[in-house]
């Protein structure tokens, strides 16, 4: 885990994972230490939104092995943004799942709790998922 501080926004973490079904809740661990950054309100959402899209870069990523799953968790004014990162060229798409499916609901999820959520090119290879989530205001601010 690397921890450092962005000059135009604010605290940035770092995680690598292998690809390997157990690194989401590994992950979801790091990012409560994030939501320290005065997150709680959005606590549930963004581990719920986490683990959908660490979920499938482990089961979609198909990548060499030894190729690991990066993600990044922002404070970026009032926002936290949640990056995850794979190797893997192909970019994810919302599917409409069967009724009695178990898989195919992840991105819808995540286009419903997250505020934004989109797919990028990083450097090199793959790309980096990400998703922005707003903490509501507090009663009595603004």
């Amino acid at each position: 885990m690397q921890e450092r501080q962005d000059a135009l926004n604010g605290p940035e973490m770092v995680c690598r994972w292998a690809r390997h079904p157990r690194c989401v809740g590994l992950a979801r661990v790091e990012l409560r230490k994030a939501l320290a950054w005065g997150l709680a309100e959005i606590e549930d959402t963004a581990l719920v939104v986490l683990s959908e899209l660490v979920t499938n870069a482990v089961r979609h990523a198909h990548v060499s092995p030894g190729r690991e799953i990066e993600t990044r968790f922002q404070l970026a004014g009032e926002d936290l943004r949640i990056e995850v990162h794979d190797d893997a060229d192909e970019w994810p798409r919302k599917h409409v799942a069967a009724g009695d499916s178990e898989c195919g609901r992840g991105l819808v999820l995540v286009s419903v709790l997250a505020d934004r959520w989109g797919v990028g090119e990083r450097g090199g290879s793959g790309k980096a998922v990400w998703a922005l989530m707003t903490v509501p205001p507090q009663e009595g601010d603004g």
